[in-house]
């Protein structure tokens, strides 16, 4: 009486301890982020309204759009984060059933002969999970068969076993499956982030080289031109015959500097295709038209470091890694305490299908278990010390995080300030080249001055323009590196979308 009396009290204080939940709470981290960023920012145009979601329209390209729209529905990165997110949501639900009971349903029909050569043979009574008297052998249920006869026994019935969440773990477990969700979904919105900034850039980065192409083409049907009037100038002897020569030779070194662009063209276009998820050479049509406008430069004010935190879902992410990883120190400090569980089960046993479903078949079972860890070797305690690693590694990932995004947001707030600075010096030097090169073609033609001269000025035009283009397209790379940098490219309310039907199954 006393050793029961001793295990009930046992049972009874852990029973008080329910809901107790071991581990430490998580408590978001606090980082010291500047009052505001030091780069300097550029006001946003007076009614100008840009949607972080879709930046990229604030570029006014509907090409641009589109090309952004499409690689976010079919890009094979997108799908994969999206796969992941449907697979955290699994890892949820397989959390929430453990704290749960299990329930089986089991159905079962027994036979057994005697051997004839025995004796009296005692039946077994958990024969067939219960008590199996009657038979067919002897039919009087007394446990005894005859020699030569058998039993045959029938058994349908339910049995559940539930391990009571006494200290937590459990919950710690769920806790923990629900922030790696979460960081999932985070995850996917930053690969959308990532994605549509590399669009951008590699849809700049295209059109610098067309428009490179396109100046070159013009410089090339000029100095067509210019042939033409070196040879009729040189007819009359107002130039010598060499000029023709080098004129000749100006327009083939043009040439050969148009050629390695070309071949970009095409290397850019297989670059934007993959992103699409398509083949490399599937968007070549597609992209070889110029378009008619100029694209924009949207001016947008980089907002403060403390909203960098709430936007950027690489920074979101890191956060849910680093709750996930808190609750698994729960989850092995649970491992430390005893694990207490309970298991019925109810059964309908019969030697005959006729009376197996009447009240006198029913068989009940229960019973509890409680198990103590007592040597492992240091295991649990070691599996415990793991985990808080594995927190501190998070905590360290995550500030690691911030700080980056910080710089990210720096970096490109003091390039654009410098580049375009930069931009504007570049298009005086464009009308100043053109106004200088102008001023002796005049020159030359009237043999004033050598073609060297005029050969260089010409040269320093096609320079200025081929810099004031580069400058073009780094402010409009540089502003989508911004938008990426303060988290654009996601809404609130995205969801995963299902798993696609076309998906191939190993």
């Amino acid at each position: 009486m006393r050793a029961r009396a001793s295990t009930l009290g046992t049972v009874l204080a852990a029973a008080m301890l329910a809901g107790c939940t071991v581990g430490p709470n998580y408590r978001p981290p606090e980082m010291t982020v500047p009052a505001a960023f030091v780069g300097p920012q550029v006001a946003a145009a007076p009614g100008a309204s840009i949607d972080p979601a879709r930046w990229w329209t604030a570029f006014g390209d509907p090409q641009l759009n589109g090309l952004i729209d499409r690689a976010l529905k079919d890009n094979p990165d997108i799908a994969i984060a999206a796969s992941r997110v449907r697979q955290a949501r699994t890892q949820e639900i397989v959390a929430r059933a453990a704290g749960r009971p299990t329930v089986n349903a089991s159905a079962n029909a027994s036979a057994l002969e005697f051997s004839k050569n025995a004796g009296l043979s005692t039946i077994a009574r958990s024969f067939s999970g219960g008590d199996t008297g009657g038979g067919t052998g002897v039919g009087t249920g007394s446990g005894i068969a005859l020699p030569g006869r058998g039993i045959t026994t029938f058994a349908a019935g339910f049995d559940a076993s539930w391990e009571l969440d006494l200290f937590g773990g459990v919950r710690r477990q769920q806790e923990s499956a629900r922030a790696r969700t979460e960081a999932a979904i985070w995850s996917r919105r930053d690969a959308a982030v990532t994605l549509a900034a590399e669009v951008a850039q590699a849809y700049f980065a295209l059109r610098l080289d067309q428009v490179q192409a396109a100046t070159i083409d013009q410089e090339l049907i000029r100095q067509r031109r210019a042939l033409e009037i070196a040879g009729n100038i040189a007819k009359v002897g107002l130039v010598p015959p060499i000029d023709v020569t080098r004129q000749r030779g100006s327009i083939t070194t043009t040439e050969a500097r148009a050629e390695p662009i070309r071949a970009d063209i095409d290397v850019r276009m297989h670059a934007l295709a993959i992103l699409l998820g398509e083949p490399p050479a599937a968007l070549m049509g597609e992209l070889a038209a110029m378009p008619v406008r100029t694209l924009a430069v949207p001016a947008i004010p980089a907002g403060l470091p403390s909203d960098l935190l709430r936007r950027r879902p690489d920074v979101r992410a890191a956060e849910r890694d680093l709750a996930a990883s808190t609750a698994d120190i729960g989850v092995a400090v649970a491992d430390l305490y005893p694990e207490f569980s309970l298991t019925g089960v109810a059964q309908l046993i019969s030697t005959a299908l006729g009376n197996l479903f009447s009240g006198d078949s029913l068989q009940l079972t229960g019973s509890g278990a409680v198990q103590f860890p007592l040597v492992d070797f240091g295991r649990r305690k070691a599996t415990v010390t793991a985990r808080e690693e594995d927190r501190e590694q998070a905590y360290l990932r995550y500030r690691t995080t911030v700080l980056q995004a910080l710089r990210d947001v720096e970096d490109p707030l003091a390039q654009i300030a410098g580049e375009r600075r930069r931009n504007a010096a570049l298009a005086r030097a464009v009308t100043d080249a053109q106004s200088s090169a102008s001023a002796l073609e005049a020159q030359y033609r009237t043999g004033f001055i050598a073609q060297d001269s005029l050969l260089n000025a010409q040269f320093d035009v096609l320079s200025a323009r081929e810099q004031l283009a580069a400058s073009d397209a780094q402010l409009r790379q540089l502003t989508a590196a911004l938008f990426k940098a303060m988290g654009g490219g996601w809404a609130e309310g995205d969801d995963v979308p299902p798993r696609p039907t076309t998906t191939a199954t190993p």
